[in-house]
């Protein structure tokens, strides 16, 4: 994955874990980018219908009860496989039809929507004080330069290693689920993951997403701060975001 700083087109952002929507912990700065923080248009929505509803499902695997979900981590790896390095063209590491990387350890937790079998979104957690070999997670170890296809300066501060800090990454939405079932998917996915990782003890998530990321989050209605500068990942900008799991009560 190479990184740049160049103008490129965001068609490709919209289509990729643009959905992951943070909120803001304090920052001390004076930089007006992470100064601005995005919120959301408090707007009165209805309810999802059942239709929109249909029959999803939402299901948090680890290493620990993976064994108790049959094949699902199996299909959230081939459905990962099939949007980031089918359709997205992202160089990251495949086998047998699954896409999976050094951060799919024991430390991290799959959460996973899915209806009648099929997997139709997903999103891995991994606490930031958690150590596999020489690896943390993605954006420590992208700061510290042992990610060569990514920038070093994806934060404006150093990378934090706190227990109440979680990082979210390959956060998606399946190309099968229709327009207008969308925002409901992204919202029970976002809600899902916020769930997660607050019953794990997250204060915090962070992550990166594709640069466009402040539509979804007032679409979402969640407040948002950007905590990098933008970078390009495959084609796709992107920036690395943060918000705060009590901001959302799903």
């Amino acid at each position: 994955m190479k990184h740049a700083r160049a103008n490129i087109g965001t068609a490709s952002a919209r289509r990729a874990l643009p959905e992951l929507a943070p909120a803001v912990p304090p920052v001390e700065t004076t930089d007006p980018i992470v100064a601005r923080e995005i919120r959301p248009v408090r707007k009165t929505s209805k309810p999802p219908s059942t239709e929109d509803l249909g029959n999803i499902k939402t299901t948090a695997m680890s290493f620990r009860n993976m064994h108790e979900h049959g094949d699902l981590l199996l299909k959230y790896m081939e459905a990962r496989k099939k949007i980031f390095i089918d359709r997205l063209k992202w160089h990251v590491p495949q086998n047998d039809g699954l896409e999976f990387d050094q951060y799919d350890t024991p430390f991290c937790h799959w959460v996973v929507l899915h209806e009648f079998g099929e997997v139709i979104g997903g999103v891995r957690l991994v606490p930031t004080n958690a150590k596999c070999g020489i690896y943390t997670y993605m954006l420590r170890d992208a700061q510290a330069g042992i990610l060569p296809d990514l920038p070093t300066d994806v934060l404006f501060f150093k990378a934090p290693v706190e227990v109440g800090i979680w990082e979210a990454s390959r956060f998606f939405i399946s190309e099968t689920v229709p327009a207008k079932r969308r925002r409901v998917v992204q919202s029970m996915l976002f809600g899902a993951m916020n769930d997660v990782a607050k019953e794990n003890g997250a204060l915090f998530i962070l992550g990166i997403v594709p640069y466009v990321w402040a539509r979804w989050a007032r679409r979402l209605d969640v407040s948002a701060t950007p905590i990098g500068a933008k970078f390009d990942i495959e084609g796709t900008q992107s920036q690395s975001v943060l918000f705060n799991t009590s901001s959302l009560n799903s």
